[in-house]
């Protein structure tokens, strides 16, 4: 059975990507399109177009050329957009980078990427510079300045500011299927793998999104999600720029700044991950402000348990609903409307997808209500994976199925329900137990703060489901309060049999508990 969108079908139209985020950037003229939430310093539309272009002419005058790979390695800001953008007017692929990786992680993307200019900060310089060594990047510019002494051996250090030259009037003309954007995906094992996205791609999903959640010209989105990661790139700084709105933008997350920021600017659309859920739910210090403002909040990036979303909803006074997608799918292929919100749904099928529900062991499409892997078709499918045929034919096969690795259901609605990883099931004694599920159920415990679960191995049953447990100030628990806690809520083989209390959970910037870690550090 093939599940298509309940949503009509959409118009995607054959544009380029910054034709169509900021083709109408000269008629909404002084509108602030992106503010710097640290220092309150705008960036209007006609500025953006402005840089934009001024950018993307002095990139061509600097000696790239079409096709060629720049690495923008840096927190977010309003020049994240000039940059992101200047690179695709100019007819070249950006591949965004994380700004907390290691030197090894970043020389590693540069020379998978193919990268020969590296944009960054000072406060990373000392890493960028390391990281180009035996690469082919031969320029760092520097955003906010090239500090003195930063030469060195190795790539040149420029200011950011000396490659602007003479404004570029048009795109430069390549195809619609040309990549245009090169994150990287996480990945739990091996080095991590470049995602091809095109224009066609991006463009798709900006349109599915935009109309899904009906984000308009009226619209204030909070920009606090990394945009080198693809949920902050796309369905906050593109897809907001694209519908006219404002982009407040936060460098790094703070949960005060946070709010005062939604207060302040009266923030209407805010992209979440858990994580930041988890403390609207919960922390005292969201009684202090203002956040009536917002009409929809969104978390994604990973599981959000129905009932601290409920939590936070009840306290902000607007739906908490989730959305559902990966890198791979540009990235979103469900998303719940405003208004239709159910406890645990990540939401429908956004138009123009389809979605298929397919036992891993027999591929058989199953009917509703029945788990198995979640695969996903449509014009937001990447193009494939960068110099790696083989990982990208183990995920598209050859009707064009891309095969998510996430186990989930879709209910008689239309609404997917994500249980877990395949890769991430914990098998006891031949039963699969979801980590998700009983992360969720700890934080219903009311002396937990956050948790995560993995499997540990055991010599008689394989794996046994292992906690993780942050408490709450103040709080106290016994590991056998909390492993009787959950014994009478779930079946005998879900049961945890393992606990261990720590200050905070690993988690990557966009919000996905790194169990790779916790792994490695204790078991």
């Amino acid at each position: 059975m093939i599940h298509a969108s309940p949503f009509p079908s959409i118009d995607i139209p054959d544009v380029l990507l910054t034709a169509h985020v900021l083709g109408h950037a000269l008629d909404l003229g002084d509108k602030p399109a992106l503010i710097d939430g640290a220092t309150g310093r705008v960036l209007t539309y006609a500025a953006l177009d402005a840089q934009v272009r001024a950018l993307a002419g002095g990139l061509r005058a600097h000696g790239l050329e079409t096709g060629d790979t720049v690495a923008l390695m840096a927190p977010n800001s309003p020049e994240y957009a000039v940059v992101f953008h200047a690179v695709a007017l100019a007819g070249m692929t950006i591949t965004t980078i994380n700004p907390t990786y290691t030197a090894d992680e970043v020389h590693h993307q540069f020379h998978d990427a193919g990268a020969t200019l590296a944009i960054t900060v000072g406060a990373i310089l000392p890493v960028v510079q390391a990281a180009a060594a035996d690469t082919g990047v031969s320029t760092i510019a520097v955003i906010d300045g090239a500090p003195a002494g930063s030469a060195g051996s190795g790539a040149s250090v420029v200011d950011y500011a000396s490659l602007f030259g003479e404004p570029l009037a048009e795109q430069v003309p390549v195809a619609l299927d040309s990549v245009v954007a090169l994150p990287y995906s996480s990945g739990t094992t091996g080095l991590s793998k470049g995602v091809m996205l095109t224009h066609r791609n991006l463009v798709a999903n900006i349109e599915q999104v935009r109309i899904t959640a009906e984000m308009d010209a009226d619209d204030v989105v909070m920009g606090c999600l990394p945009f080198f990661h693809i949920y902050g790139m796309q369905v906050i700084m593109n897809t907001a720029l694209a519908a006219g709105g404002t982009v407040v933008t936060m460098p790094r997350f703070d949960l005060v700044q946070f709010l005062e920021l939604h207060q302040t600017h009266h923030i209407t659309r805010s992209f979440v991950a858990p994580p930041i859920v988890v403390a609207l739910a919960k922390h005292p210090v969201v009684d202090q402000y203002d956040l009536s403002s917002v009409r929809y909040m969104m978390s994604g990036a990973a599981p959000l348990s129905a009932e601290v979303g409920e939590e936070a909803a009840g306290r902000l006074g607007c739906e908490v609903v989730q959305g559902y997608g990966m890198t791979e799918l540009s990235p979103v292929s469900h998303m719940t409307p405003m208004g239709g919100y159910k406890p645990g749904s990540v939401g429908p099928t956004v138009p123009n997808m389809e979605t298929a529900i397919v036992d891993p062991g027999t591929g058989e499409f199953l009917d509703i209500d029945i788990d198995g892997e979640v695969w996903v078709r449509g014009p937001a499918v990447m193009k494939g994976y960068l110099n790696n045929q083989a990982a990208t034919d183990a995920t598209i096969d050859a009707d064009g199925w891309l095969h998510t690795g996430d186990v989930g259901h879709i209910d008689a609605d239309g609404h997917l329900y994500v249980v877990d990883r395949i890769k991430e099931l914990i098998k006891f004694k031949g039963f699969q137990v979801p980590p998700a599920e009983l992360e969720a159920l700890l934080l219903t415990h009311p002396a937990i703060a956050d948790t995560a679960v993995i499997g540990a191995p055991d010599d008689e049953a394989g794996e046994i489901p292992s906690a993780f447990v942050v408490l709450k100030p103040g709080a106290e628990a016994t590991e056998a309060d909390i492993m009787a806690f959950v014994a009478g809520q779930v079946a005998h083989y879900k049961q945890v049999r393992k606990l261990t209390f720590v200050d905070t959970i690993p988690k990557s910037p966009s919000g996905k508990i790194l169990r790779r870690i916790l792994r490695d550090e204790y078991l």
